[in-house]
This record gives structure tokens, sequence and C-alpha cells, in this order.
């Protein structure tokens, strides 16, 4: 029983969550435009390694766009630029969990290459413009991930601050109607005019 309530709480959150942001709202439109932008560059970036036909593990020094590249690289670069655009037609909270999770995985495959640069194991033919390249994006990708979703002072309009504090809100719904209610109540008692003492009253 108790599970049960928790569930029930927990996809209510949710579910406040996904209401309150909408299609056009401004958060959406972030996390839509990272990952777009840094999706499109990615497949871009891969299929212009595909069409000059680089070895599949080479770790020669092609370079396509002044990053260095091969055949292994291409191919994980377009699917990783598919999901970042399939979480932009997705958009919403999909789309900034989406962009969180790769900026990590960007980092972390930053510092991975970073100790397999001039190794036999470095199969993705890194180079540290490459190295630099996936700190950088990952920072980006974390950023607008994270925009308007972490921080200390999110304003109380924000939809993940009402998530997180859904006390708040029926609290400030039912202190809405309760000023028009008292404003018809302050009339119907001027149209009545004072009241009269009963017995035993005095004014």
């Amino acid at each position: 029983m108790a599970t049960h309530a928790v569930h029930s709480r927990n996809d209510r959150r949710r579910i406040r969550l996904d209401d309150h942001l909408p299609v056009d709202h401004r958060l959406n439109l972030v996390y839509r435009i990272g990952a777009g932008l840094i999706g499109a560059f990615l497949v871009v970036f891969g299929i212009l390694g595909l069409v000059n036909h680089i070895g599949f593990f080479s770790i020669g020094g092609d370079t396509v766009t002044g990053l260095n590249s091969n055949g292994a690289l291409s191919v994980l670069s377009i699917c990783i630029g598919a999901v970042l655009l399939a979480g932009m037609v997705i958009g919403g909270n999909v789309a900034s969990t989406l962009n969180m999770v790769l900026g990590v995985l960007f980092l972390l495959n930053g510092f991975l290459f970073l100790g397999l640069l001039d190794t036999d194991y470095n199969f993705l033919a890194f180079k540290i413009q490459n190295v630099l390249f996936s700190f950088i994006v990952g920072l980006l990708l974390m950023t607008f991930g994270m925009y308007g979703r972490v921080g200390h002072a999110l304003p109380h309009d924000n939809p993940y601050w009402r998530a997180r504090h859904p006390e708040a809100s029926p609290q400030e719904q039912r202190t809405r109607p309760e000023q028009p209610a008292r404003r018809e109540q302050r009339e119907v008692q001027g149209r009545q005019g004072p009241r009269q003492p009963g017995p035993g009253q005095v004014l």
C-alpha cells in the first residue's frame, strides 16, 4: 500500500513536470537547439569521414574538419549524432537528459583517449585536437542539458522547481481563488448594509 502511494506520488510529479514543459517552452527550445546543433555537426563529420574512404581502423593522419578520423570514428559519430537529432525531435525531458548523459560520456571519452594517445589501443585515431573537441562538446552538452534544471536559485515558475516542491503549487492554487471570493463577499455585505445587532448584542 505504501509502495503504491509512493509510485502514485512520483507519477503525479512526473506528469506535472511534463505538463508544464510545452513544446514552445524556452527550456525545451534550449534542449532542442543544443541537441540539434551538435548532433548535426557529428553527422556531417561522420559522413565526410566515410566519403573520404578512410580505413576503418586507420591510425594515420587523415583529418576531417581539422579533426583526426578513421572509419570507426566516422560511424560512431553518425550514430551519436543521430541519437542527438532524435532527442531534438522528441524534446522536453528526453532531450535534456540525453544532453547531460552524452555530455558526461564525451568527457569520459576525452580522458580515456588522452591516456591512449600514441599507443596501439588508440583505435579511434584520436589526436590531441580530438581530445580537446571531446571535452568541449561534453561541456556544451552538459550545459545545454542542465540549463534551467540544476541550480539553487531556480524561479518558482520553473517546471523543475515545481516538480521538486509539489507542496507549494497546491497552496498557490488555493490562494488565487480566495481573493475574488473575498472581494465578492465584501460587495455583498456592502449592498446589505451594516449588520443589525441581535438580542443581547451591542454594536
